[in-house]
């Protein structure tokens, strides 16, 4: 029974806000933009395939040399992560538009920890306004130029569109959708974006951690690591499997998920959140600063989803509630949660078969975090990121190689004369016969918090040069293309 509810239930309005914009995702004075859409569809496709096909292209923008931060109505903690650091770039004041409740309040307790910390405090002035109107008040005020959106997924769509629409650069968490319906309107986004000259961009972390990159630096040297295999449904050439937990720690607290967190209709399923962390890594290290045109080179396989069970007790642990509430009925069976946060798809990129897999537990074992593994094969070896207990939880790279001594040799020539030369100290340490440890240096372990950091520096980077190459935009479309498709196609485990 739980099961058959979810897909009558995941595209319910969530209060007042919600239903208006689900009901009505473009506002009245957009309406008569959409016979001029329709009108000029033909050429924007067009347009969108010749930029598909030009990937050393930019998107221009003016430049920006002073941001001025705007956060819509936080509800998720990566919202306040962007503000863990301080930025020269981004003014210290920033405007807060939220309906009033524990979400900002939460949002806001984090930035004044932040603040208030013994080392490295930031300085953050947080401006706030809580009321049924708060997002009218925000374009109207428009007392920002960069809004960071982080909080209810169902929402957040509309809140891209309109921010975009309104003239906004905007830095959206993940995922930018969570139902296939919205694909079309998360399109017209982007192509409002570049009509208005301004950045949208999603908060992709998993880029900037150190065996990732290393992956895909050796994956492009051919000496060793070959020519990506194109694999098969049951071998596939690329698998990203991530491990996620309820119970977590957040810049050294207890991190407090609101009760919507574990409600689909509202946050979604995993093949649409951390999932785009996954496809998103796959298309950055197969095909580095390519193009991908949805339309052609993408194909959904399969897909599944299936559930974790919570007890009252860890959701009220996690969520500080002390019963369920009313939209999370439908999803209690026997006394237990059943949290729809588990997925799986199998699609094939440019012909090369691919696996993304999701998978929530409620806590970590001892000295854990969310856990990673990946492999990509290649002719000459393959790429493997393991973080299990042999690695102590830590995100380890290995390379198989496939070819002898001779790809052993070409392995540490690239180590000492390629790669060393871009991050001093790396080495290699043997494993067994042809497989080996890709040694990493601590300074260069950076944890998932001061990941985004990193995502807004190189977000700010595109504002101050006021370009952005184009293939960030089509394989960011591309990549909710594949989630959107895995959506429609999943079957119940």
């Amino acid at each position: 029974m739980i099961l058959e509810q979810v897909e009558s239930v995941r595209r319910r309005p969530q209060g007042p806000e919600a239903a208006r914009l689900l009901q009505n995702p473009l506002d009245d004075s957009l309406k008569k933009e959409r016979k001029m859409m329709n009108a000029r569809k033909i050429v924007l496709t067009g347009l969108l395939m010749l930029c598909s096909c030009q990937p050393g292209r930019s998107i221009q923008s003016q430049r920006i040399d002073r941001v001025k931060l705007i956060t819509l109505d936080p509800g998720h903690f990566h919202a306040a992560l962007v503000q863990k650091s301080m930025y020269k770039q981004i003014d210290p004041v920033v405007h807060v538009y939220a309906p009033q409740g524990p979400d900002v309040q939460d949002h806001l307790d984090r930035i004044a920890a932040f603040n208030a910390r013994p080392e490295n405090p930031t300085s953050w002035v947080e401006q706030v306004y809580t009321g049924p109107d708060f997002l009218e008040k925000m374009l109207s005020e428009k007392k920002g130029n960069v809004v960071v959106i982080s909080g209810k997924n169902s929402l957040k769509t509309d809140y891209i569109y309109k921010s975009v629409n309104d003239g906004l650069h905007v830095l959206a968490d993940k995922p930018m959708l969570i139902v296939p319906e919205k694909f079309p309107l998360l399109v017209k986004a982007f192509e409002m974006a570049k009509k208005k000259g301004v950045f949208l961009y999603d908060i992709m972390t998993e880029r900037y951690e150190i065996t990732t990159i290393l992956q895909k630096e050796l994956a492009a040297i051919e000496e060793v690591f070959g020519r990506l295999e194109t694999g098969t449904p049951d071998n596939p050439a690329v698998t990203k499997e991530s491990v996620h937990h309820f119970y977590k720690t957040v810049a050294g607290q207890v991190n407090k998920r609101p009760g919507w967190f574990f409600d689909p209709a509202q946050r979604g399923e995993d093949l649409a959140d951390v999932s785009t962390h996954l496809v998103d890594l796959i298309q950055w290290e197969c095909f580095p600063e390519q193009a991908i045109d949805y339309r052609k080179e993408i194909r959904m396989l399969s897909a599944r989803r299936w559930t974790t069970p919570m007890t009252a007790e860890q959701f009220t642990e996690v969520t500080g509630l002390a019963a369920w509430p009313d939209y999370l009925l439908p999803y209690v069976k026997d006394g237990l949660l059943q949290v729809v946060a588990n997925g799986e798809m199998n699609y094939t990129l440019r012909g090369v078969c691919a696996k993304v897999s999701v998978t929530w537990k409620y806590q970590a074992p001892a000295g854990a975090g969310d856990m990673h593994y990946s492999i990509l094969r290649g002719s000459r070896s393959n790429l493997i990121i393991q973080q299990g207990p042999r690695e102590k939880y830590r995100p380890t790279l290995y390379v198989q190689t496939l070819g002898g001594e001779e790809t052993d040799r070409a392995l540490h020539k690239a180590i000492s004369a390629t790669l060393q030369g871009t991050y001093p100290g790396i080495g290699l340490e043997p494993q067994g016969p042809g497989y080996w440890k890709i040694r990493i240096p601590d300074a260069y372990v950076v944890g998932h918090e001061e990941h985004f950091a990193q995502v807004t520096e190189q977000f700010l980077k595109f504002l101050k040069e006021g370009k952005m190459l184009d293939w960030e935009v089509a394989n960011m479309i591309a990549k909710y293309y594949t989630i959107s498709q895995a959506l429609k196609m999943a079957v119940w485990k």
